[in-house]
């Protein structure tokens, strides 16, 4: 029998997560003025990110998608890093932004730099919605940070649960139930 799990709390709405998100697309605008960054989506969960971040940044850019598997199913990290999509585009000489839905173990991305670098990428940022600096096993650059979370599991904003909860409009953390769980209440 699978796991079942409901919305706990929510932590950030649309509105906060909508206003942070033209933050960092400012900032994204105002650093790479002058140049057409490569903005990279980390897979699946950045895909929505992405898209509200990109229609708010004003350089001319182009995108591409990497695929990661450390999770599986469950909801805390295997550690192991499996590539399920690479890029499609050559990335020598480009200034890549990473942009991914939440760093929290950090290996999957501490992995991703070392291997875009040595393909020559002229720059390497990272830009993440969230950031639960308590999980971080290894120290990360990160750029354009949205929120830093406690040590919860999140769903939301293109960020799952088991491929459940990706639709949201806002984020919130999950907790597991025992038994049967009542009807999922995801929209207030």
């Amino acid at each position: 029998m699978a796991d079942k799990y409901e919305i706990q709390e929510i932590l950030f709405t649309e509105e906060q997560i909508a206003s942070r998100v033209g933050e960092l697309a400012d900032m994204i605008t105002g650093d790479f003025e002058g140049t057409a960054p490569l903005m990279v989506g980390i897979l699946k969960g950045a895909f929505i990110f992405l898209a509200d971040l990109a229609r708010r940044v004003r350089v001319p850019a182009e995108f591409d998608f990497m695929a990661f598997s450390s999770y599986g199913s469950g909801t805390k990290t295997s550690g192991v890093v499996r590539v399920l999509k690479d890029l499609s585009t050559d990335i020598a000489g480009r200034h890549l932004i990473l942009v991914e839905d939440i760093v929290d173990s950090g290996l999957t991305l501490s992995y991703l730099l070392r291997d875009l670098k040595a393909r020559g990428a002229a720059s390497l940022s990272i830009c993440a919605l969230l950031n639960k600096e308590v999980a971080r096993q290894v120290d990360l650059p990160i750029r354009y940070e949205g929120f830093t979370i406690p040590d919860v599991f999140v769903v939301g904003y293109g960020l799952d649960c088991a491929e459940q909860y990706r639709n949201l409009p806002y984020i919130a953390s999950v907790k597991k139930l025992a038994g049967e769980p009542p009807a999922p209440r995801l929209f207030p």
